[in-house]
């Protein structure tokens, strides 16, 4: 028993020291340091030689050190085993590729493809290391002859992405669009595939070529997926009125008549501000519909549209209590109770009656997100009113009650934000600290923001003056006053001139210029930023800001460019990082792949 004993205490001891190596050897590999690596790998090698990621490893890391020689030795003895795993032979062919040796690597290549014949299955072997290792042209030779050899395979998806991968993009969106018929469950990971390819330029070859393609199908074989891959198209592109024009006829074809995407297209493109086009749709549904809830939601986002296009605030009024007449006032209405609460208090300056309307729908036997959304839109009118304590109570109670919910984590971020408007910066940041590591990105960056001004501002000046004026400007933004907010916006840059505070002074006036169409007024504040404030963190906000600017606003497409770039080479951590690589490339002309 002792004999048995000290033996597996042994192979423990051995299996540790092999785990330690190996861990060792990836970590000097990870970080590029073959050298080292490499002795690890050999030493695991010798003792596993069978074990092939021990092989593979040693063999790589050969490579990286242009030792071919020694990493062809190995190759070559594991190649030629009797039932020799067929990544090393593609691996042998490859060890040749890399000496320059075109006709030995194509020898080893096509002795790879040879063993399909012996395991058709092995097709997976083969076909998935020849992708790994770009070797497209034989990758497809695999996936092809293994078909050939064996009907039941359906590798159709795998030769889409080699097209791609090749640059072949008609052969590519054909068999995308061939898979689409066949396999229904494959379109939502083709359509994120193929929006690689895609650019938001309607005249960009590639999305011609697609459109093209799609068209001549839909003549040829009518099927309302074509149809739907247009207006994915269209989406892509933001030419929402067409897209508009081909969920309609989606909807007239259908069998299950659902309105789901016509609404989803709505939202879309109201939030890329093609009101016009929103309205159309919601219009559309309160015409087609007799859903009650479908029905209300439609008719609420009419009023919103009009609350933002229209200056006849009596009117938009009405039609808030038209639609609550028609309706009622009941936990199904809580939506429209909330918006015309705020449209109350916001547009029409009227908390006592937004008030009043709120402590209606709290008394509702509603579920605890429809009581939180209340208890949220009573603490902002409350804030609005500047009623700051009764706020953070109701604030608080969401928090409490919802507090693994993004809602609870926003309810958090409105404590710290209302706190910062009282001045009480300590408590502020005291919760922004906690929010930082929020589930919500946008929440975790806003309060990283929030926190960092706090903390700059409070160590540079103990009078906290600045601080405090700037904490009543984002009040007033907050309370849709937004000219008062410039005004005093405007005292800061001039009395604390130099002081950390007035590069976030420069932004925050920027997006408030921004909103009352004061464009090159906010272009002179973001430049400022760009050219004072280099270093500073909000240095990817202006150069983004202004890009848009830029591109949306002000028709100068090849000034963005240049500012999108700085943020793709000199702010790689931005969160505006993937956004401005795929809009640069889509202003630059390329295509998108």
């Amino acid at each position: 028993m002792r004999v048995f004993l000290l033996i597996i205490f042994f192979l423990i001891g051995i299996f540790k020291i092999s785990a330690q190596d190996e861990a060792i050897a990836q970590q000097y590999f990870e970080k590029g340091d073959f050298e080292k690596a490499v002795v690890y790998y050999q030493k695991l090698y010798n003792k596993n030689p069978n074990n092939r990621t021990f092989v593979l490893a040693v063999v790589n890391c050969y490579q990286q050190l242009n030792q071919l020689e020694k990493s062809e030795a190995i190759l070559l003895k594991k190649a030629l085993e009797k039932n020799a795993n067929p990544t090393y032979v593609i691996e042998a062919g490859y060890n040749y590729q890399l000496k320059n040796e075109a006709d030995k690597a194509t020898l080893y290549y096509d002795k790879a493809l040879e063993m399909l014949n012996e395991n058709p299955n092995y097709v997976y072997v083969i076909g998935g290391t020849f992708r790994q290792k770009t070797i497209l042209d034989y990758a497809m030779k695999a996936y092809k002859t293994a078909m050939e050899l064996e009907p039941k395979f359906n590798f159709n998806y795998e030769l889409a992405l080699i097209y791609g991968e090749q640059g072949d993009i008609e052969n590519m969106y054909q068999m995308y669009l061939d898979l689409m018929l066949e396999r229904e469950t494959l379109k939502g990971q083709i359509k994120r595939n193929l929006s690689g390819f895609i650019s938001e330029d309607g005249s960009a070859e590639n999305n011609v070529l697609f459109k093209k393609i799609v068209l001549k199908r839909s003549q040829t074989n009518p099927n309302v997926l074509w149809n739907e891959l247009l207006s994915w198209l269209f989406i892509q592109q933001h030419d929402y009125k067409s897209a508009f024009t081909q969920e309609k006829a989606i909807y007239k074809r259908s069998e299950v008549t659902s309105l789901n995407t016509i609404i989803e297209l709505g939202v879309i493109a109201y939030d890329n501000e093609d009101a016009e086009t929103a309205r159309q749709i919601f219009q559309f549904v309160v015409e087609q519909t007799q859903d009650q809830e479908l029905l209300m939601y439609a008719k609420l986002q009419l009023i919103t549209i009009d609350l933002h296009s229209e200056k006849n605030i009596d009117k938009i009024e009405k039609e808030y209590q038209a639609l609550l007449n028609e309706y009622g006032i009941t936990p199904q209405t809580i939506e429209v109770q909330v918006a015309y609460a705020k449209f109350l208090a916001f547009v029409k300056n009227d908390s006592a009656t937004a008030l009043s309307v709120l402590k209606e729908a709290i008394a509702l036997p509603l579920n605890k997100f429809s009581e939180a959304q209340v208890r949220m839109a009573t603490a902002d009118v409350l804030v609005f009113d500047e009623q700051f304590n009764q706020a953070l109570i109701y604030y608080s109670q969401v928090q409490k009650a919802l507090k693994n919910d993004v809602l609870g984590q926003e309810a958090r971020f409105k404590v710290a934000q209302t706190s910062f408007y009282k001045g009480d910066f300590d408590w502020a940041e005291t919760q922004l600290k906690v929010l930082k590591s929020s589930t919500s990105q946008l929440i975790a960056n806003d309060a990283l923001q929030l926190k960092l001004l706090i903390s700059d501002n409070k160590l540079a000046d103990s009078t906290q003056t600045a601080l405090k004026l700037y904490a009543k400007a984002d009040l007033l933004a907050f309370q849709e006053n937004e000219a008062q907010a410039i005004n005093l916006l405007d005292i800061i840059l001039k009395d604390h001139k130099g002081e950390p505070i007035e590069d976030e002074a420069l932004l925050l006036q920027a997006s408030l210029l921004e909103k009352n169409n004061s464009y090159e007024k906010a272009v002179t504040n973001y430049q400022k930023i760009i050219e004072f404030f280099p270093e500073d963190i909000l240095m990817d906000d202006a150069l983004y800001n202004l890009a848009q600017l830029y591109i949306k606003k002000l028709s100068k497409p090849e000034l963005a460019k240049k500012l999108l770039e700085r943020i793709i080479f000199e702010h790689q951590d931005s969160i505006y990082f993937i956004d401005a690589r795929k809009e640069y490339r889509t202003l630059r002309g390329d295509a998108i792949n």
